[in-house]
């Protein structure tokens, strides 16, 4: 008797069973009791775009899987942790996830809002469950399955549903021959060790808190950083006629999102077709330079390396420029040197320069959280969470990871589809499909 079979039949005699509990588990594919329970198909863990589109296209080759998701709703980062005027940094064909366009109507560089309703609407399309307030806390390969212990919460919103309370807690353990990590690359946010930043009496947040520069006016507020989350909630706190200085510590490449009316995304992919990306490099600052001007001259040094090659060799995305710039050439923005240490209300920065402030945003990015509960360490590496390998979706042991290829959402897609047909194959191969859902 194989053991999907074995498992099937002791079903009948689980106490714990019930036919609503059958009924999900129908829908979804898997659950075959309580405790310690064992899924014919993949378990997937995060309900973010990588763990819907993983979702959706296993769904689209007939293979039965479970989403488990820490928070109460899918996206939840893109829901909860990002500030209102946030829009898609890249043009709509490239943010898309399988299987499904953008509406027509949507502008070319969707919305926050209009993202999170198109996600929405591929959670309908799909027919995608996923098993909320499932905290993953442990995962590890037992030499047969994957079993990934996690911490159900129940909670209660008070306070107009902007807190919750938590009512009780309970542990689960979920057993596969696969795991998909699709917690992506932005689960918890990078919090910096600054000299004096505890003893700081002013208010101090990281951007995932920020929303909007309305509660600021009239407020000296320091960012600090310069990616993409420093430079737009900076435009975002002058847009509010609010007191704007950055930190720029490190070199960075800023590029203007368009350049000549066309994506400038979209035409370093055209480039990269047939020129080197040394050769790419050097048009693509030529151009910036004609658009933004010499950046070095407002303090924001270029890294010697080109923006293609750094992003190729390192990882590191280009800031694409959605209008910080003309803020900062204007002296609406402030640029800044790196930070000494802090004082009760102020700043001394590298230079010897102290000011006072009344509200710090660290702009300091965000990190992957595997390496806290993925008991492994040949394809994940323990220092920062990522696949040792660029562009590697597949590991060992039926593991994979959808979303860390520092790709943006094309690159989600991309793994969703590698990764949902090996499984299916696998699948295929083992002869779990007579095991289906009719």
């Amino acid at each position: 008797m194989d053991r999907f079979a074995e498992i099937e039949g002791k079903r009948a005699h689980d106490p714990l069973y019930s036919p609503r509990r059958a009924a999900r588990a129908t829908a979804t594919g898997f659950p075959v009791g309580e405790h310690g329970e064992v899924f014919a198909g993949p378990l997937i863990v995060g309900a973010g775009p990588a763990g819907l589109a993983v979702a959706a296209c296993l769904t689209m080759r007939r293979v039965p899987y479970a989403l488990l998701e820490r928070h109460g709703c899918i996206a939840s980062l893109w829901r909860h942790r990002t500030y209102r005027r946030l829009r898609l940094h890249l043009p709509k064909r490239y943010c898309e996830l399988p299987l499904m366009p953008f509406p027509v109507s949507y502008p070319e560089y969707p919305t926050r809002e209009q993202f999170l309703d198109y996600l929405e609407e591929y959670l309908r399309t799909f027919g995608i469950r996923p098993f909320f307030r499932q905290e993953v806390v442990s995962a590890e390969f037992d030499g047969e399955f994957w079993c990934v212990r996690t911490k159900e919460v129940v909670a209660a919103a008070i306070d107009g549903a902007q807190q919750e309370a938590v009512l009780s807690t309970a542990t689960r353990e979920y057993r596969s021959k696969w795991l998909v990590v699709a917690t992506g690359e932005n689960a918890d946010p990078v919090l910096p060790e600054i000299d004096g930043l505890d003893g700081f009496k002013g208010q101090v947040m990281h951007s995932c808190d920020y929303r909007s520069g309305e509660p600021y006016q009239g407020s000296k507020v320091l960012v600090v950083g310069c990616g993409n989350s420093g430079m737009e909630v900076s435009l975002d706190l002058s847009n509010h006629n609010v007191h704007t200085s950055m930190v720029v510590r490190d070199t960075v490449h800023v590029l203007p999102r368009e350049i000549m009316g066309l994506s400038t995304f979209r035409l370093s992919l055209w480039l990269l077709m047939c020129l080197s990306v040394q050769t790419v490099d050097r048009l693509l600052l030529l151009l910036t330079r004609f658009v933004l001007g010499d950046t070095a001259r407002l303090g924001i040094p270029r890294p010697s390396m080109g923006p293609m090659e750094l992003k190729k060799v390192c990882g590191k995305t280009p800031v694409l420029d959605v209008g910080t710039i003309a803020k900062i050439k204007s002296g609406d923005i402030k640029v800044l040197p790196g930070i000494q240490s802090f004082s009760e209300h102020g700043v001394e920065f590298i230079d010897g320069k102290t000011e006072d402030f009344d509200v710090v945003i660290l702009a300091t990015g965000y990190k992957s959280n595997v390496p806290y509960w993925l008991k492994e360490n040949e394809f994940f590496s323990e220092k920062d969470g990522f696949p040792r390998k660029p562009n590697e979706c597949k590991g060992k042991n039926g593991l994979y990871a959808a979303g860390f290829s520092r790709r943006g959402l094309l690159g989600v897609s991309i793994d969703a589809t590698k990764i949902a047909d090996d499984i299916a194959q696998c699948w295929k191969d083992i002869g779990y499909e007579k095991h289906k859902t009719k």
